[in-house]
């Protein structure tokens, strides 16, 4: 099995990683490592779906309210068995912590500071 990049480890996140698409305001790009499933979510505020439990602590601590919940159903079969997703956990719910408004990020980092897993990355522009 091949090592897990972490973005929050990576020096050419955001500029040295490839856009996939665009989803609402924010790029979705690619890894290198293990799972390419969901990608990352962001740019200023880089959210690795793949690493990801939906403990929803970001959504909490976020005082402008960047992030919503994305529902992936195919969540739900990986719950029910116990299967870990990159972080090596399991995750805890069928969504995602989506930076659906990055551009209102104020970069207090309380969401990189607080995630669990290190899911996120804030890159000031």
């Amino acid at each position: 099995m091949g090592e897990v990049r972490k973005l929050i480890e990576d020096p050419t996140f955001p500029n040295g990683w490839p856009v996939k698409e665009t989803h609402i305001d924010h790029q979705l790009k690619w890894k290198d490592g293990v799972s390419k499933e969901y990608g990352v979510h962001g740019s200023a505020v880089g959210v690795d779906f793949d690493i990801c439990i939906a403990d929803g602590i970001c959504i909490t601590v976020c005082p402008v309210n960047v992030f919503d919940r994305m529902e992936l159903p195919g969540e739900q079969e990986k719950m029910d068995k116990g299967i870990t997703n990159d972080s090596g956990k399991a995750p805890l719910a069928t969504w995602k912590a989506d930076p659906a408004r990055e551009n209102d990020c104020i970069f207090c980092r309380a969401c990189e500071i607080q995630c669990p897993v290190q899911a996120i990355k804030i890159t000031e522009p």
